[in-house]
């Protein structure tokens, strides 16, 4: 909600000519990032103590290998759900598949980022317009957008970013 009406005021103040902020206006470039490596705990631990909601995965080369939210935390705790399962003779299938099941199961024994990491990034440049990201947020339900440029993690964007740029405290 709060983002459709930042959208709104954006486009407002778009057409009434003010100056876009974009990307590298209001992202963080003091990027907290963690390994494939790390461990759950220690990713939890992380998130605690910096005040984080979340934080881009590098690999070895420093690339961009995924991006780990406290909802991937959240999901690893949640509550196993018990297939229904269609008895066909002697043999019992669970009606969403085994894939699902199987995914319930490895997300639940989770030891380390890259098991609970998102690994499809929705990623933004240094000169993308705070009306496209908040656009990208609102439409695709990211609240987190790593800001990439020539392959490099440069930045990063939450939605705080986005309202502190609005009301004229970015970089705060």
């Amino acid at each position: 909600m709060l983002l459709h009406k930042l959208y709104h005021m954006l486009e407002l103040q778009r057409k009434q000519g003010y100056i876009m902020l974009k990307a590298k206006d209001i992202m963080r470039t003091e990027v907290i990032t963690v390994s494939p490596e790390t461990t759950v705990e220690d990713l939890g631990r992380l998130f605690i103590d910096k005040g984080i909601s979340g934080a881009p995965v590098l690999g070895p080369d420093k690339s961009l290998f995924g991006i780990v939210t406290e909802n991937d935390l959240i999901k690893q705790n949640k509550r196993f759900h018990i297939p229904t399962l269609l008895r066909l003779f002697d043999v019992l299938i669970p009606l969403e598949g085994f894939n699902s099941v199987e995914k319930q199961i490895e997300l639940m024994a989770a030891s380390t980022v890259s098991d609970i990491c998102t690994r499809a990034v929705v990623t933004i440049h240094p000169e993308t317009t705070v009306q496209d990201i908040a656009t990208i947020m609102f439409e695709k339900g990211i609240h987190l957008l790593p800001v990439m440029s020539d392959d490099k993690l440069v930045g990063i964007i939450g939605k705080i970013d986005i309202i502190r740029g609005t009301l004229g405290e970015a970089g705060k």
